[in-house]
């Protein structure tokens, strides 16, 4: 099993939000913070009408005060509970929600890399990680 101390863990984690952060557009919510992939993928899974497990686990987490943080955290959910391929890919759904989200060079607007990216990431649910939550 991948734990906290693999470097291939951060490795993977690095790249995860690499991927999540690249093109994304600047938006702030109301009150003037910065939003980040937490609220995208937030906002991909609210679309599916029903309660992901991993955003009301990182929400229910008090000492995460960033959407980075909450994003990392989720990461760390999903790797964990073999959900990370099936979350993103419902984020990735809506073309209209990431062109609303994210720049002309995304790799996610593009449908081979999109592919590319979440064979890769069904690939990993073989894998087992035991992650401090």
């Amino acid at each position: 099993p991948v734990t906290d101390g693999s470097r291939e863990l951060h490795s993977l984690c690095a790249q995860l939000e690499f991927l999540l952060q690249f093109d994304l557009k600047e938006k702030r919510s109301f009150f003037g913070q910065r939003k980040d992939y937490w609220d995208f993928l937030c906002q991909g899974l609210a679309r599916c009408r029903q309660e992901h497990r991993g955003i009301h686990f990182v929400t229910s987490l008090d000492k995460l005060k960033t959407p980075v943080g909450r994003g990392r955290a989720f990461l760390r959910y999903c790797l964990v509970h073999q959900q990370l391929a099936e979350s993103l890919q419902l984020c990735l759904l809506d073309l209209e929600s990431l062109r609303e989200w994210y720049y002309a060079r995304s790799p996610f607007l593009s449908p081979q890399h999109r592919a590319e990216i979440l064979g890769s990431l069904y690939e990993l649910d073989c894998v087992t990680f035991h992650l401090a939550l």
